[in-house]
């Protein structure tokens, strides 16, 4: 079975195919600037002896469907292909940002389905569209493959009402569905199932704290398998200090930038989650520039990363309370994987909770799960490589061999 994961943004598709008889990828790639002049097409086949080749294409890709009969072109191309015919595709997993309550897992779309993602928009305004505007498209190009949604929220819909209600008038949540609903679901899910497996236990006798902190940044409490408790709320601007967001604030700044500053809700929005976090706090949103920074001696840089693993480390506290105790801390995505700073400051000072760092194992270089706590450490730290395509992929294989598993 081959199955193509696509991920379509506004402007973007990044897409993965993989052959899930031997569990590996035989291309991806990312359509970029899609409907610009300066559009670009990057294109990776991986060969049968690991080896990667890259071909890059910038001539102008007009819309979705021209990018994605781009990348069907690329697929079976005789020099860059690494399928014979567009047919030879069993299913196309889609990643959707946004179930709601809809949705508790991955499901095969049909026109019901179409219509909750529709319904579930104004939850996730700059997301949804651009999902269900893939999903169209793959469904035009591949009519006869079945269409799959796997749902970043979907991971998050075990928190308890305790955890998920915000503390305003209940009808807000009766009527307009305001609660707190939790992204990163498809990476959370993946890293904990690895814990599982390299820890050699049942993922339903273990408590897990799982870090993502990329561009985006996210934590989740794992009780036996299941989220508790997450950092993201209704949007994907609560929580961590990331990139551009700034994570968790007063809730009444916003009226005073509006009320004070004479913002419009736009310029506050736009400030919230493109101008503030890293960003905001000393001009980069690139880990890799902040830490140089500080290593120099920018003291802007240094306050930035102490308030960023700050947070870290009070919600990996505040997890403790909410497991009632731990068996594994988890760090993964671009900075939790390869930044051992980060690694060590979020967990400095937690000697305490039985959490304790390997300063020589942290720093030591590596692409597969390892761990770096010390050998007196009663928590495990580690860190596991995320692959949120393939769990995409495996998530909709899922759908196709148990029809009946899905369900809204």
């Amino acid at each position: 079975m081959k199955i193509l994961v696509i991920n379509t943004g506004s402007s973007s598709i990044k897409y993965e195919l993989f052959d899930m008889e031997y569990r590996k990828i035989l291309a991806g790639g990312l359509a970029e600037k899609i409907g610009e002049e300066s559009s670009i097409l990057t294109h990776r086949t991986v060969r049968p002896n690991g080896e990667s080749e890259k071909n890059v294409d910038e001539s102008m890709i007009a819309d979705h469907r021209e990018g994605l009969n781009r990348i069907v072109g690329l697929l079976v191309d005789p020099k860059y292909g690494v399928i014979a015919d567009k047919a030879d595709i069993s299913a196309v997993g889609h990643r959707v940002v946004h179930g709601g309550e809809a949705f508790h897992s991955t499901v095969i779309i049909d026109e019901d389905v179409i219509a909750a993602i529709k319904e579930n928009i104004p939850l996730a305004p700059l997301h949804n569209p651009s999902n269900l505007m893939g999903i169209e498209v793959a469904g035009s190009i591949f009519p006869d493959a079945p269409q799959v949604a796997v749902f970043d929220t979907a991971f998050h819909q075990t928190i308890p009402m305790t955890a998920f209600l915000y503390a305003i008038p209940y009808e807000m949540y009766e009527r307009h569905k305001v609660r707190r609903y939790g992204f990163h679901g498809t990476s959370h899910a993946y890293v904990s199932e690895q814990a599982a497996e390299y820890l050699g236990c049942s993922l339903t006798e273990l408590n897990l704290i799982t870090i993502h902190i990329g561009n985006g940044a996210s934590m989740a409490a794992i009780k036996n398998g299941k989220s508790v408790d997450t950092t993201m709320g209704m949007t994907p601007l609560a929580g961590l200090v990331m990139g551009t967001r700034s994570g968790d604030l007063d809730p009444a700044l916003p009226f005073f930038m509006g009320d004070h500053l004479g913002m419009s809700l736009q310029e506050i929005d736009w400030l919230l989650n493109k101008e503030s976090g890293l960003k905001g706090l000393c001009g980069t949103n690139d880990m890799r520039e902040v830490i140089d920074r500080m290593e120099k001696g920018d003291k802007r840089a240094a306050v930035a990363l102490d308030i960023y693993t700050y947070r870290i480390r009070k919600y990996i506290g505040a997890y403790f309370a909410v497991l009632g105790g731990v068996d594994a801390i988890i760090f993964t995505a671009g900075v939790g994987e390869h930044a051992p700073l980060i690694r060590g400051k979020s967990c400095q000072g937690l000697n305490r909770l039985g959490i304790e760092i390997d300063t020589k194992k942290n720093a030591a270089p590596g692409g597969n799960i390892r761990e770096i706590n010390t050998r007196n450490s009663e928590v495990k730290v580690l860190v596991i490589p995320t692959n949120e395509e393939l769990m995409i992929a495996r998530e909709t294989k899922k759908a196709i061999d148990c029809p009946d598993r899905t369900a809204q």
